[in-house]
């Protein structure tokens, strides 16, 4: 009968206040109140056990909702503190919108902490100074390029965690440079945000390779399940299979790059984060998105979105001296900002469907 009995879920209004949503994560947490709803979550109740549900940006196909206990939620939030060496009274700020798990992660850290996070995410002015914070590569490469109030913001905190979005080495070199103290996660919402700190795994989870390369996660973390579409949510020995390719060196996870993200562009495999990668080191200033379109000639031509200023043939001299002709772009084209998907991702399909406007 236990297993049957249901809660509802109350959807969280991405502009509800942290002490609001701190009595509202509580409640759902202790299982007094109904669980929670953040993103598109468009169901309207769950089993009892459930204290949690994010709605996934759906990119992939259709919107996912995952599901949390509150257990896999609080250990998520205390192998963090336990990482990151924090200690009751201590502070987090919030950067990131009410929209998704890393977000819910910061406000249940520092509840655990006995304290509310800083909320910061329309802040304006001087940033005050706290002891942790999260945040994605578009917000760092801000502050390290032009918003100097970020800068000092993060380069007093004890620790940064930087994730949502591949972390690239000459940026993660540039914060370090600065006197920031970058802490890479991994993870995915399936995983209750990050749970692979500069490729170590926290308390409580594991990870390993299966035998195409792909990163797999189990632990005490993981969701329950996809609320709408529990046949979806597959595991395989208990293990979470990802979409990114990994390799293992010196004991550490490294992510070299999704599966899907390698496109054949006349006849030849070239991989999307390896172009971004490599541009990433020889301009750090300049913000790169890589992305294919579908072309009659080539099967997938490669085109890039730059966010800076740099000449067209040389991006292009550069590109096809350090990884060979075919990482030459088809097109090359200036924004103002790169659309992003999510809290950090760039959306390749935005950028894809822009320049086939054009």
């Amino acid at each position: 009968m236990e297993m049957t009995s249901q809660r509802g879920i109350h959807r969280v209004s991405p502009a509800c206040t942290i002490p609001d949503l701190a009595g509202e994560i509580t409640s759902a947490l202790v299982g007094t109140g109904p669980a929670l709803g953040v993103g598109e979550v468009r169901s309207t109740s769950a089993p009892t056990h459930i204290a949690l549900v994010i709605g996934t940006s759906g990119t992939t196909g259709m919107s996912k909702e995952v599901a949390f206990t509150a257990s896999a939620l609080l250990a998520s939030a205390r192998a963090t503190n336990k990482f990151l060496g924090a200690k009751p009274g201590q502070q987090w700020s919030l950067f990131l919108p009410l929209t998704h798990i890393a977000a819910v992660n910061v406000i249940i850290r520092s509840m655990e902490l006995g304290t509310l996070p800083i909320d910061l995410r329309e802040h304006q002015g001087e940033y005050p100074q706290v002891d942790f914070t999260s945040i994605v590569p578009t917000q760092l490469f801000r502050a390290l390029n032009s918003d100097e109030r970020l800068l000092t913001h993060l380069q007093s905190a004890q620790a940064v965690l930087v994730g949502g979005a591949a972390l690239s080495p000459a940026l993660s070199q540039q914060a370090i440079d600065a006197g920031i103290n970058v802490v890479e996660t991994y993870g995915m919402t399936e995983t209750s945000g990050g749970c692979i700190y500069n490729g170590q795994a926290i308390e409580g989870v594991e990870y390993s390779l299966n035998e195409k390369s792909l990163v797999q996660i189990r632990g005490s973390v993981m969701s329950e399940t996809y609320l709408n579409a529990p046949e979806l949510y597959i595991l395989s020995d208990g293990w979470f299979i990802t979409n990114d390719l990994g390799e293992i060196k010196d004991g550490k996870l490294h992510i070299l790059g999704r599966a899907d993200d390698v496109i054949i562009s006349g006849g030849e495999n070239v991989s999307l984060t390896a172009i971004e990668a490599t541009l990433s080191i020889r301009y750090p200033e300049i913000e790169f998105a890589a992305f294919a379109i579908n072309d009659i000639q080539w099967g997938h031509a490669l085109h890039l979105a730059v966010v800076g200023e740099i000449g067209e043939s040389e991006i292009a001299q550069y590109l096809e001296a350090a990884l060979g002709p075919a990482s030459k772009p088809k097109g090359i084209h200036h924004l103002e900002q790169l659309p992003l998907l999510g809290i950090g991702k760039v959306d390749r399909i935005a950028l894809a469907k822009m320049v086939g406007h054009e």
